[in-house]
């Protein structure tokens, strides 16, 4: 048994402790609600009784008392901030009265409040949970939205950290609530005990789940997996069932029957479909919604229930229990709880858990009926004349749909009475230092502490459990740090547990050692002991062995304390009950933890890590990867207890101290061999603190320690003890010393625990050494490695090990002579693994041979531990090797996994998971191929810092190569791998852009605008345009400013009248007023055109309302400046003349608002006037937020708020712009709401509703917009017979009929949008026929339609007849032919639209008509419209051609009509090529209908005008115009601005309100969204242009006879941003850049690319194939179409914005318009000067690099103590790094450099650098590589330059053939096998062998190179060997031993 004492003996001391309280305590002190909640008064709490609201028996006697006392709780868990900057802090959740305090405080920052939150009533629980908001895609993750649950008694108040806040109100009493990975689970109050319900009723489900705070609480099923029921799926209602813990990874939850006494494990996942439909389709269930438990679940509560009484019932031995702990401990049971205990387990410690508590009222029953949120008043219980209670108890009502299911993994098995457990108080998941998990649970009235462990299965659901374990405990805390957990023993005494393995006490300096108090031995002894599994079994022990377990060392003994508890620890029990102990622990965060002592204060102490360096972390992980885990667990223990003895080692005598552990327990005596000895006067290495007799002085003092270091104790009990830990009995220590000392030779301990595993553990942490030397920050450790790795070699005569690690470091190694030595027998003990083999891994050779092409084996790694051997060797195997499947599914071919059998599972997932890679493009380099693996493996600059310069080469040459040629839609990570800020920031902004809009157009673009000088510029609402990108668009004019000066509506207009003598004052104001009124008919035009003009170029500040420029309708009069007001009363005012011009004010003014910004309901409500004349123009800004989208926001009861008003304008705007938000979406709460306005879509039973016609056509148009292109029938069956509907007997539909059959052919139209033919389930309708008879007229058909009813009776007024009336039903019929058929080229459709060719049929259509039927048959035919004159004319029928312009006509012919026809059918062509080209400013295109606008204003101007009709040919003007601009939107082209600019200054004849809105809108379309957004010719866009630019337009400003003024906003929909801003990514200012825009293929032209100077509209994305970014002077970037137009998209709709980045030297074109002032610019007169020429003040034009600002600063300017030749050196490094844009090579080059020299002044003393120079070369020369560049295009070497290296290779070759010329025989004697010296010649020897690849001696003699007699032989020799001709030329003499030979070779 003696190995269980020194197991025992051993303990640790605690770090860092510190008196806690909880820091929402003291805040909520100076809460301002801390005088009336009484704050100030509050008990520490342990005095508080029971968390719960019923405080047991205890609690209902005391009533008055708990009242006012508070209760507090509080919760702490690691802290995880998004940003991994910060360093690691805790979080506390404090709750008390009504106030939760969240907050955070670190080691190194104090506390502070993060939130604090106050509710109405007293909080029950606060805790932390995260919901997953679902995404609307499919593949899409949930995003988690952590938040802070506050449960009241009647709500939860969730706040989330984004600052949205929800209240769930709670549908009965929750008596916990538990976080899980899905959302909350809430555990319904159980309010009557079970046994008293007289007739046994259904139960009611007791848990439900909340899966966001605004889904329905719905009840949550179990899968049991009992005898009895064949997994039957259930809801939970098993009132005994208590929930005691829940955990999100893995997802279970623990339950505790109260009634068997059992505790069972489920796993929580969703519920599957089938699950829900079984639960959901129980017969009985449909009647109650409870779920109703099998009878075998009843009968089992049942049997249960009956075996209370039985006199071994548990009840006994609980009240047994409580009474005893009541009286031994004051306060115990009563205590607060941590994360992990529940208000339920606090509330089961303080009475029995079968009774129920008194407090609960039992009419506070959870109702029956789910959704009633209060419970009802009367008793649930059934009585026979109740009948309220029968309504109840059967709802007529579906049941809750359940989210969650539970399955059962596993049930603790109850074999006896005495082991029945009690509730557990507190459950947490473990895990060991071997990675074992283990759910443990603490049993308070057993004093232990179960622990069950389980195992992951493939499955991720399911768990497996394994056996179960019991520790005795008072107590636990897990410390997830550092794989251990703390136990607090029943003896008071703090134990340390990794697992179930005892690692060792804790010693808490400041409390004195642990004691027995007299009371706990009464409930020790009751528990049954003899069960538990732990080394010391009885409590017996504990006392006799006191002296040695308890006592700490006297040194660390508390100064000051009296010492006689030693002796009188039994008797004074007065004395032990004063001085406080442990009596609970709480709060564990990672190593920290709270120790609650008995006198109420709270100590925070921190349990130390098993390793604080990097490298004796790394070995403690290899040596538990290798290791059996038995073993691991041991030596793991072993080395945690020695380092963190009290009085411990500094972190940097860490390595020593784990050396000696480590080879003392491989069996070495680490006092003989010399190296190790010394280790040990460097630290004082007592891992037990010796017990010897404390002198008479009570403190200690220093000679304490030097006593202990000489003892003999210390140097062979020690390490005998540490040696014999597996071994039972010690040896008899003397006799040991002595045989030690006779025998000189130096042996092992065969019996060591660690002996038999040397080998393995050799070969790990050689694997380790290799990583190592792959990271420049951990060289060091390797070095320290080697020392131990030599030793071990040695003794394993490992020859060729040594050799290597001479190689490596040969000064070093060259200092260790002595071996240990181990006989045969012994060899044969230890255990030789298959892996270990003679010939050394070494990861440099292994590259090496990579680089010169040679076959290579597979390199060993430790998975896990060898991460970056792994990386770089598949990178070589991928780009060097060039194998595509290197890191996917050949990664065995490279790599050999070591595995320990203990690990196999988890590598195999590993592999699988990176074999799963998604499979790339074939056609990707293998730069590409490397680059994106190496960030999908997490690897990153700074890691690339690490790795040493020679393997880091290729590395950088795949990044460099990336770099020339990157795509566009890489990831940021992979963007910033290779360099390009310019990329990472686009890729950032692409991910951002969700969560914060304004930032993103923020850029520095959103500069404010220019402040002008003239304040009421400000208001003329187009102040929010980018200057800056305007700037750059049109640099030479100020257009913008001229097109803003037109649009401007919020300042007096000017009339000028002359006053002519004859004319009176009187007279005189009157034409003034009459001049003014005319001109208002154009200001009032003019909010149209302003809206597409300042389009989405706002982002509104949310605690503002948007500025909206008012409507001036006043006038100045020159010369004095009077005003002119039109409401004198000298003249007639129409009346409402504004009411139109206001709505359009109120649109443009909403349509400023970017789609980004964050608008929200309360915002839009916050806008609304408060005065009734703005009404209109709120109106149109509701219009306008449908039309960007922002009215999806408002809430649905703010719509119904502002239809109820009945305000005509409010509802018109609310219902298009809904519509416009939702387009086809056939949303049915929207179809609802529209339908309530159209008659014809209400049953016919209906009440017949007043709804004012413009309403009713707006309401037509939105069914139009949200059911767009979705060919839905029945509203296409009644838009359709709404085209024709007659109008009815009481005036019904008889004005305005025009404008209702129009938007019902529009809503048509949209509806079955370009189905053509094939409209699914229509036939029987018969459109197109139907629609052609409304066009052509004939005899109306009878209605087999829906509306039957109310077409009975004809029109009193209107007399019919029963033919349609062709003037009203044309246009609508014509367009939704038109928008049927769109682009589908159908002929036969197309022909029934073609222009009559005979005069009679022409007499009898309106010529306004001819061009509807133009416009619809040219875009139906749309891939015949030409953009050239000849086409358009072919669309004028013969009989017009011949006859116009002949001045002989014959007189049958009505010339008049012909010449009207003729120019409407134009017109209708023009328009027509307006759609086709719509937005692509087509030079032809814009030729074309320029020619036609010219010509048609020559006409007005020409006598011809009055044959054709002034009105006509304007209105055929305004359409050809708006053509043109539809052409060139967006571009701002000046020849169609000054057309717009001439129409603008024409106010008088027949110029009205509806031209003034055609010609704005026209200036609008050319600026649309100030130069950012041009149209569409998408279906949709086409739809919405048609709709906004119908080609009659209003007469005045209230007309909507022909068409809803509302509708010509419909143009926006057609708007996409497609102008792409290049903006420079070091200053953030937009610039200009070169763009190649390459476009596809089509039947007109072939692939070409056109080269345009961006900022610049790009074509229609479908077009394009890819745009790329030209050099030279900003980085190249393509983005490629091929794979989708989505990444250019996303660019498009944040702004265009496209970062670049401006290359080394080059100034950005606006400084430098032709490129003549770069630096780079070829300097003629002296070409090869540029490297003397090139000072390193110049460097800041070249780069912004801050480094290499510096560099330039510090090494390349002249001072003394930089030599000339090296500042030469440096500054030409300097120039080739930055003119080649490799800054990053600056310090490979230095590196190199540095080698070299220190070779030349022999100073090597480990030959690391030389390895990297040697790979250098090896790249420079691989085959590979050259070939690759050879293929490769630009034809550029590699990243080094081509002067550097041969230089640098020559005076290194020099250097190393000088030294072999003087010192050939240290080659020799190294080649016959001499043992080395320890002098420079060795260095150098190591330098030479690895600089010229020459292998081992042991390879080397095996090939038998000294026999050989001439050079072909051995040169044939050495290719086998693989080493390099260059060395042969070397090594050649020494072997054939000719001088002559040598000499001539050189001279060769």
């Amino acid at each position: 048994m003696s190995n269980v004492y020194e197991e025992r003996a051993t303990m640790i001391a605690a770090g860092e402790l510190q008196s806690f309280g909880p820091f929402g305590r003291e805040h909520c002190k100076n809460h301002p609600n801390a005088v009336n909640l009484q704050l100030r008064q509050l008990q520490p709490a342990s005095e508080l009784w029971s968390s719960d609201g019923a405080a047991g028996l205890v609690g209902s006697l005391q009533e008055v008392t708990l009242q006012e006392k508070k209760r507090e709780c509080w919760l702490l868990r690691k802290g995880s901030s998004v940003d991994s900057d910060e360093m690691e802090y805790d979080e506390e959740l404090y709750a008390a009265g009504n106030m939760v305090i969240w907050s955070k405080g670190s080691k190194s920052q104090a506390s502070h409040v993060y939130k604090a939150f106050t509710v109405d009533s007293p909080v029950q629980q606060a805790l932390w949970c995260n919901f997953g908001i679902p995404q609307k895609k499919k593949d899409e993750q949930e995003i988690l939205e952590q938040t802070v649950c506050i449960v009241q008694s009647s709500c939860v108040n969730v706040h989330s950290v984004t600052g949205k806040d929800f209240i769930s109100p709670l549908p009965f009493q929750v008596s916990n609530l538990w976080p899980t990975k899905f959302g909350l689970l809430l555990e319904r109050k159980n309010s009557a005990p079970d046994a008293s319900q007289s007739p046994p009723r259904e139960p009611l489900p007791t848990v439900f789940s909340m899966l966001h705070p605004l889904d329905e609480i719905a009840p949550v099923v179990c899968r049991p997996t009992g005898l009895f029921e064949a997994a039957r799926v259930q809801y939970v209602s098993d009132s005994t069932m208590k929930i005691v813990f829940s955990n999100c990874e893995p997802s279970i939850v623990m339950t505790y029957d109260t009634v068997q006494c059992i505790h069972s494990v489920w796993a929580l996942r969703k519920v599957t479909p089938d699950e829900q439909s079984t639960v959901l389709k129980c017969p009985e269930q449909v009647a109650t919604p409870q779920g109703l438990m099998p009878p075998s679940f009843l009968t089992t509560h049942l049997r249960n229930i009956s075996r209370m009484d039985s006199p071994g019932s548990p009840f006994h031995c609980h009240a047994l229990h409580n009474q005893n702990r009541m009286t031994s401990s004051p306060g115990l049971h009563s205590r607060t709880h941590s994360p992990s205990i529940s208000s339920m387990a606090a509330l089961s410690r303080s009475h029995s858990p079968g009774m129920a508590a008194p407090s609960f009222s039992v009419a506070a029953r959870f109702n029956m009926s789910y959704h009633s949120s209060s419970p009802r008043g009367h008793s649930l219980l059934p009585s026979p004349n109740s009948t309220a209670n029968e309504s109840v108890l059967v709802p007529e009502m579906e049941p809750i749909v359940p989210d969650l299911c539970i399955e059962q993994l596993w049930s603790e098995t109850a074999s006896s009475h005495r082991e029945m457990s009690c509730q557990a108080s507190k459950v947490f998941i473990t895990s060991d230092l071997c990675e074992n998990k283990y759910l443990c649970f603490l049993v308070e009235s057993h004093q232990q502490l179960r622990c069950v462990k389980f195992i992951e299965s493939n499955n991720p659901s399911q768990l497996i459990f394994a056996s179960v374990a019991t520790i005795p405990a008072k107590d636990a805390a897990p410390l997830q740090d550092i794989d251990a957990m703390l136990v607090l023993e029943a003896n008071g005494s703090l134990v340390l547990y990794t697992g179930v393995t005892r690692v060792s006490k804790v010693f808490v300096p400041g409390l004195l050692s642990p004691t027995f108090s007299l009371s706990n031995h009464v409930t020790h002894l009751s528990t049954p002991m003899d069960s538990v599994s732990t080394p010391a079994k009885a409590t017996g022990r504990h006392i006799g062995r006191l002296e040695e377990v308890a006592m700490p060392s006297p040194v660390s003994e508390l100064r000051g304390t009296t010492k006689h508890h030693e002796t009188s620890w039994l008797g004074d029990y007065t004395f032990q009950q004063s001085v406080p102990y442990i009596h609970a622990l709480r709060d564990p965060v990672s190593s920290r933890v709270t120790l609650e002592l008995s006198n109420g204060t709270m100590l925070r102490i921190t349990i130390p890590e098993i390793a604080t360096s990097e490298l004796v972390r790394k070995c403690l992980q290899a040596v538990r990867f290798i290791l059996p885990k038995e073993t691991a667990m041991k030596v793991l223990i072993k080395w945690y207890n020695i380092y963190n003895a009290p009085g411990g080692p500094s972190a940097h005598l860490e390595w020593n101290l784990f050396v000696t552990c480590f080879m003392t327990l491989m069996g070495y005596n680490t006092e003989r061999l010399g190296w190790t000895r010394n280790l040990h006067f460097e630290v004082p290495l007592s891992p037990v603190i010796a017990p010897k007799k404390a002198r008479p002085s009570d403190t200690g003092s220093d000679e304490d320690w030097d006593y202990m270091w000489c003892s003999d104790y210390h140097r062979q009990v020690v390490f005998r003890h540490a040696c014999g830990a597996v071994s039972l009995e010690s040896t008899d220590t003397s006799g040991c010393e002595e045989s030690l000392s006779s025998t000189p030779a130096l042996r092992l301990d065969p019996s060591a625990p660690l002996f038999p595993h040397i080998p393995a553990l050799f070969y790990v942490l050689h694997l380790l050494y290799e990583e190592l030397k792959l990271d420049e920050l951990q060289r060091s450790g390797g070095r320290s490695l080697v020392g131990l790795l030599q030793q071990l070699a040695r003794d394993l005569q490992l020859e060729e090990y040594i050799d290597l690690y001479w190689r490596d470091y040969p000064s070093f190694i060259t200092t260790f002579k002595e071996s240990c030595i181990i006989d045969q027998a012994q060899m044969e003990q230890m255990l030789r693994p298959s892996f270990l083999r003679a010939e050394p891994p070494c990861v440099f050779s292994w590259l090496s041979s990579c680089l010169r092409g040679e076959e290579v084996a597979p390199f060993p790694y430790l998975p896990g531990i060898c991460e970056r051997t792994k990386l770089l060797v598949l990178s070589y195997a991928l780009y060097i090797i060039g194998d595509d499947n290197a890191t996917s599914v050949d990664m065995s071919k490279y790599l050999a996994k070591l595995s320990a059998g203990q690990k196999k599972t988890v590598i195999d997932s590993a592999l699988r998971r990176s074999s799963c890679m998604k499979p790339d493009a074939p056609n990707e380099s293998l730069a590409v191929k490397l680059v994106v693996w190496l960030t999908s493996e997490g690897f990153t600059l700074k890691d690339l810092e690490s790795v040493p310069f020679g393997v880091a080469l290729p590395i950088r040459d795949a990044i460099y190569q990336c770099r020339e040629q990157p795509c566009s839609d890489w990831s940021e990570d992979v963007c910033l791998l290779i360099g390009r800020q310019d990329l990472t920031k686009q890729a950032h902004k692409v991910t951002v852009a969700k969560g914060k809009a304004v930032s993103t157009v923020g850029l520095g673009l959103m500069l404010e605008a220019p402040a002008t000088t003239e304040a009421e510029e400000e208001e003329d609402g187009m102040t929010d345009l980018n200057q800056d990108v305007i700037g750059l668009i049109w640099s030479q004019d100020l257009r913008v400013h001229e097109a803003r000066r037109l649009l401007q509506s919020s300042r007096p207009v000017r009339v000028s009248v002359v006053h002519l003598p004859e004319v009176s004052d009187h007279e005189y104001i009157e034409e003034k007023e009459n001049k003014l009124l005319q001109l208002c008919q154009r200001t009032m035009a003019l909010p149209v055109g302003r809206g597409l003009f300042t389009l989405f170029s706002y982002h509104p500040v949310p605690t503002e309302p948007l500025p909206v420029p008012k409507l001036n309708l006043t006038g100045r009069a020159p010369p004095q400046n009077t005003m002119v007001d039109l409401n004198s009363g000298n003249i007639d005012v129409p009346p409402n003349m504004t009411s139109w011009s206001s709505f359009h004010n109120g649109v443009a003014a909403g349509l400023k608002i970017a789609p980004a910004s964050q608008v929200d309901s309360a915002w839009i409500a916050y806008n609304k006037p408060k005065s009734p004349e703005l009404a209109n123009e709120y109106a149109g800004f509701l219009m306008a937020l449908g039309l960007n989208g922002h009215l999806t926001k408002l809430a649905t009861l703010n719509i119904h708020d502002y239809l109820t008003k009945g305000h005509e304008m409010t509802s018109i705007g609310l219902l298009l712009g809904v519509s416009a938000a939702k387009l086809s979406t056939m949303d049915m709460s929207i179809t609802r709401l529209l339908s309530i306005h159209i008659p014809a879509l209400l049953p016919p039973t209906s009440t017949e509703l007043d709804v004012p016609h413009n309403v009713q056509v707006a309401a037509v148009v939105g069914i139009g917009l949200v059911y767009q292109g979705t060919g839905h029938r029945h509203n296409a069956e009644v838009l359709l017979a709404e085209i024709g509907r007659p109008p009815g007997p009481e005036m019904e539909y008889c004005t305005d009929r025009e404008s209702y059959s129009l938007a019902a052919g529009l809503a048509l139209g949209m509806v079955c949008l370009g189905h053509g033919s094939n409209l699914i389930g229509m036939s029987d309708l018969n459109v197109p026929e139907q629609l052609y008879q409304y066009m052509v007229g004939g005899h109306r058909r009878t209605h087999a339609g829906i509306n039957r009813e109310k077409h009975k009776s004809p029109s009193y007024q209107i007399k019919e007849g029963d033919t349609i009336n062709v003037d009203v039903t044309c246009p609508g019929a014509t367009l939704a032919l038109a928008m049927i058929y769109l682009k589908t080229n159908n002929r036969s459709i197309a022909d029934w639209l073609k222009a009559p060719d005979t005069m009679f049929l022409l007499d009898f259509i309106k010529p306004e008509f001819l061009l509807l039927r133009t416009l619809a048959r040219c875009i139906i035919m749309w891939d015949e419209i030409l953009p050239n004159s000849e086409w358009v004319s072919s669309n004028v029928p013969q009989i017009i051609q011949e006859n116009i312009g002949n001045p002989v006509v014959s007189e049958d012919l009505n010339m008049e009509t012909l010449a009207q026809a003729h120019d409407y059918i134009i017109a209708g062509a023009c328009m027509a090529v307006g759609f086709r080209f719509a937005g692509s400013a087509n030079s032809d295109a814009f030729d074309c209908l320029y020619k036609f606008a010219r010509s048609f204003m020559q006409c007005l101007t020409s006598a011809t005008a009055t044959v054709t009709g002034h009105y006509n040919l304007q209105t055929c003007l305004s359409m050809v115009l708006l053509a043109l601009s539809m052409v060139m939107a967006g571009s701002g082209n000046l020849k169609v601005l000054q057309l717009c600019r001439f129409l603008h200054k024409r106010t008088s004849g027949e110029m009205n309100y509806g031209f003034h809105m055609a010609h704005h809108m026209a200036l609008g379309l050319l600026f649309l969204g100030g130069g950012r957004y041009t149209l569409s010719t998408s279906n949709s866009a086409i739809a919405a242009l048609l709709c906004a630019l119908y080609p009659h337009f209003p007469a005045h400003s209230t007309d909507n006879r022909y068409h809803l003024q509302a509708l010509r906003h419909l143009g926006v929909l057609a708007a996409e941003p497609r102008l792409l801003v290049p903006v420079d990514v070091d200053t953030l200012k937009p610039c200009y850049a070169l763009l190649d825009v390459t476009y596809k293929e089509t039947p007109w032209y072939e692939e070409t690319t056109v080269e345009l100077m961006a900022p610049t509209m790009l074509p229609e994305l479908q077009l394009l194939k890819k745009v790329k970014v030209k050099g030279p002077r900003y980085w190249e970037l393509s983005i490629d179409m091929s794979k989708g137009t989505q990444h250019l998209e996303s660019i498009l709709s944040r702004d265009g914005v496209l970062y670049v980045k401006l290359r080394a030297g080059q100034l950005p074109y606006k400084d430098d318009p032709r490129g003549w002032k770069s630096l780079l610019a070829p300097n003629v007169n002296n070409r090869n000067s540029e490297v003397r020429t090139f000072k390193p003040e110049a460097i800041s034009t070249f780069t912004s690099d801050a480094a290499l600002v510096s560099f330039a600063e510090y090494f390349c300017k002249a001072s003394e103590s930089v030599k000339h030749d090296t500042l030469a050196l440096f500054s030409a490094i300097l120039y080739e790094c930055v003119t080649q844009e490799n800054p990053e090579m600056l310090p490979t080059y230095i590196a190199i450099d540095q080698a070299v020299r220190t070779l030349e002044q022999t100073e090597m003393c480990e030959t690391f650098a030389l390895w990297q120079m040697r790979l250098v070369l090896e790249l420079c020369e691989s085959r590979v590589l050259q070939h690759r560049l050879r293929e490769g295009a630009q034809g550029r070497g590699l990243l080094l330059s081509s002067e550097f290296l041969p230089v640098m290779k020559n005076s290194a070759d020099g250097t190393l053939d000088r030294w072999l010329t003087d010192n050939s025989h240290v080659l020799r004697s190294y080649m016959s096998g001499q043992s080395l010296t320890e002098d420079m010649l060795s260095n150098m020897l190591a330098c030479f062998l690895v600089y010229h690849s020459i292998p081992c001696l042991s390879k080397m003699s095996a090939t038998h190179l000294e026999g050989s007699t001439s050079f072909p032989e051995l040169l044939l020799k050495f290719s086998q060997l693989g080493i390099p001709v260059r060395a042969l030329l070397r090594l050649g003499p020494l072997l054939l031993g000719t001088a002559g030979f040598w000499t001539g070779q050189l001279a060769c």
